[in-house]
């Protein structure tokens, strides 16, 4: 038995980050919308944050496709599932077209989703202080790889209506690739960054009026029809019968729009408020499939975990920029520690290991209180520590079996400072390019697994129901 997946969809790559390719996709995705299409989201690689403007854009989550991470072979069912009810998937790539793992490995590269699900690229260029050299840079990434089909270009920063007629001409004469749209500089446009990379749709913004703002210039710049178009050229793929989106949510019910698969299981507590919101959608699912109720709860507002909590998921997010109504929430704090007493399983990645130590230092020097569940505190720096990392566990937990690995990514500018060295570590780092050596990560505390490494749950396939068992097997406090 076979599943054929047939959706229209495209891949908005380009040569670099920096690009425009954020506000291009969220653009088209507005645009589409307000034509009235379903619009399914997604994003290459493990960010957290360009998959909300997305979200924001098209009204449902956005799910990422990251083929490092998640075993390659499953990507075009992520892609079916998180399609469901729609009429076109989008999808933003991730830095430079064939960006992956290393330089002689595009793995989890924009070019590897695109082999993977067979979707059309269309390249953002930025071609500001660029002329000819447009049709160059377009007619390498369309020749790099016969296997990637790269069918159009969309120009960002033109400086003029004459510079778009320029490097269009360029293009379009010298590589037959059509150019599809030329969006200006526009101060407007451009969204407020920090230390890593956008602010998220979480926290307070002028989102929607960006959105509309960027509706506005795509719908008058860019051809809409001639993108579908392409869009449509996109084959068929088997994803297999047991990935059919429509399995055990009912007709045409999309995954991501089901609260609860199971009712009556256990609740799993997931922080999500504007502190902590990086967290992928896909793994809340794989929770609720495995049978767990995931109830929401804000360290920075409520005043207490929610009822009948059974296990708690502190994902990361910026705590060090909320450091101060954090620590001022000491109802919650005491909260997580009488959880922590109860042995409730606690699992705390980056931002969530940051709030269980006892302090944060922030940027300023300033020093706040936190949870004090894991000793020593977490300090920020001026020193960004990224990059994806194979981990092994380093003993049995209600989580992991000791030599166990998994794949993740941290990305991170804080370090755990006066870590003593007796707490037993969660996860040995095994050798890369980058670290010849394996590097202990992480802890493991009675019941707290917390570790600045993020995880897909998708990556491995024991997580989720591990998870639920634990929470199952667990009393309140």
């Amino acid at each position: 038995m076979s599943y054929a997946f047939d959706l229209p969809r495209l891949l908005l790559a380009a040569p670099m980050s920096g690009s425009g390719k954020t506000t291009i996709t969220a653009g088209l995705i507005a645009a589409l919308a307000a034509r009235g299409l379903q619009v399914a989201p997604f994003k290459c690689g493990p960010d957290y944050i360009d998959p909300s403007y997305h979200a924001l854009a098209a009204g449902r989550p956005c799910a990422n496709l990251d083929a490092w991470m998640v075993p390659p072979a499953q990507i075009p069912a992520v892609l079916a599932r998180h399609s469901a009810g729609a009429d076109i998937a989008m999808v933003e790539g991730v830095m430079g077209l064939f960006d992956g793992y290393a330089g002689d490995d595009d793995a989890g590269s924009s070019a590897h989703i695109a082999r993977l699900t067979a979707t059309p690229v269309v390249v953002v260029l930025s071609v500001q202080a660029m002329a000819r050299t447009a049709a160059a840079l377009v007619a390498g990434l369309r020749d790099f790889d016969p296997r990637v089909y790269v069918a159009g270009v969309i120009l960002n920063n033109v400086g003029s209506p004459r510079h778009a007629q320029l490097v269009t001409q360029a293009i379009e004469r010298d590589t037959g690739l059509p150019v599809l749209g030329a969006l200006a500089r526009e101060a407007a446009l451009n969204l407020p960054e920090r230390h890593l990379g956008l602010v998220p749709t979480a926290e307070p913004g002028r989102w929607q009026t960006w959105i509309a703002q960027v509706r506005a210039r795509v719908e008058a710049d860019i051809d809409l029809d001639r993108l579908l178009a392409i869009a449509r050229r996109a084959p068929a793929i088997d994803v297999g019968a047991k990935h059919r989106p429509e399995i055990g949510l009912g007709e045409r019910q999309p995954c991501w729009a089901n609260a609860s698969l199971l009712q009556g299981g256990p609740t799993i507590a997931v922080a999500r408020d504007a502190a902590f919101s990086f967290l992928y959608e896909e793994n809340l699912d794989l929770l609720r499939a495995a049978g767990a109720q995931i109830c929401f709860f804000s360290p920075l507002h409520d005043r207490a975990l929610p009822s009948g909590t059974r296990a708690i998921y502190l994902c990361g997010g910026f705590p060090e920029l909320y450091a101060a109504q954090l620590s001022a929430n000491q109802p919650l704090r005491e909260s997580l520690r009488a959880a922590a007493v109860a042995g409730l399983p606690i699992y705390a990645e980056c931002g969530g290991l940051m709030y269980l130590t006892e302090a944060v230092v922030d940027a300023e020097g300033q020093t706040h209180p936190l949870v004090g569940l894991l000793p020593g505190r977490s300090a920020m720096t001026g020193r960004l520590t990224l990059g994806y990392r194979t981990v092994q566990a380093q003993a049995d937990s209600w989580l992991w079996r000791s030599g166990e690995t998994v794949r993740g990514h941290e990305f991170h500018y804080s370090i755990w400072e006066q870590r003593p060295s007796a707490l037993p570590w969660l996860y040995a780092c095994l050798p890369d390019a980058m670290r010849p050596a394996p590097t202990p990560e992480g802890a493991q505390q009675g019941t707290i697994l917390a570790s600045y490494i993020h995880l897909h749950f998708r990556a491995h396939p024991e997580i989720a129901p591990r998870f639920v068992a634990a929470a199952r097997a667990s009393s309140p406090p």
